[in-house]
């Protein structure tokens, strides 16, 4: 007998889905039954990770969009278009993220406001837009997830990584009051944070890339895979099962 997953059937938008954590669980989701809206700025890696969901059987559409600087409606607008494209939406998956180096270095006002538009602002505005949606699903009786990508900076400290660090505080404060605002309207919000992941989410920082190397040589990171697991596990989880925040951390990481 053939079990269909809990996710068969679900209409999902995921945001930095070009790359790590993002394209792991759009790919995960996909496999799964998951219609999903494929978000991010990079259009040639968001089609090709169209044509792979595609050829594998799976639904996918890609929605190019840049979370960080867009001029007012831009982002709501993006949003509104996945919604259309998917047929409404039941599951958020804000994984887009980017990490800048210390506050420590010279010249980097820029590099710390993409940090803060990408991390926060930019996933502020496309929850919103896409919140009637979410209530909608839920109020007919379906499964609503908001799922936050934060990240184990949010409550500890990282060395060089202190304007990150604070947007993902902001982050994990945020599903925590949200997940209040929504929790009687059956829209369930979770909170994930990892720690060290193996992406290409500092790849733009000479700091980070060695912070990430010397990690490396210590402990044992984990995948982009590993946290979209993580993921597909508590949205597949019975309507009435919320799990509001969960770490996931290398066994070796401390």
């Amino acid at each position: 007998m053939t079990v269909l997953s809990p996710l068969a059937g679900r209409r999902a938008v995921v945001t930095g889905a070009s790359s790590g954590i993002g394209a792991a669980t759009a790919r995960l989701l996909a496999a799964q039954g998951t219609r999903v809206a494929l978000v991010a700025r990079r259009q040639d890696r968001l089609d090709a990770l169209h044509t792979e969901i595609k050829n594998a059987g799976g639904s996918a559409v890609p929605i190019a969009l840049d979370l960080a600087g867009a001029e007012a409606g831009v982002i709501e607008d993006g949003a509104r278009l996945a919604a259309r494209e998917l047929g409404g939406v039941d599951l958020v998956v804000n994984a887009a993220g980017i990490l800048s180096p210390s506050m420590l270095a010279d010249g980097l006002v820029d590099e710390w406001q993409r940090q803060i538009e990408v991390n926060l602002t930019g996933l502020l505005r496309l929850t919103r837009a896409l919140l009637p949606d979410l209530l909608k699903a839920a109020s007919t009786g379906d499964a609503a997830d908001l799922i936050n990508v934060s990240s184990i900076a949010a409550s500890q400290v990282e060395f060089g990584a202190a304007v990150y660090a604070a947007t993902k505080a902001a982050v994990s404060h945020l599903s925590r009051h949200l997940r209040q605002e929504l929790a009687p309207q059956n829209v369930r919000v979770t909170d994930i944070q990892p720690g060290m992941v193996v992406t290409k989410l500092r790849s733009g920082s000479e700091l980070g890339i060695a912070w990430e190397e010397d990690m490396k040589t210590r402990i044992d990171p984990l995948t982009a895979e590993d946290v979209a697991e993580v993921i597909a596990f508590a949205v597949g989880r019975p309507r009435h099962v919320s799990l509001p925040e969960i770490v996931v951390m290398p066994a070796k990481q401390t």
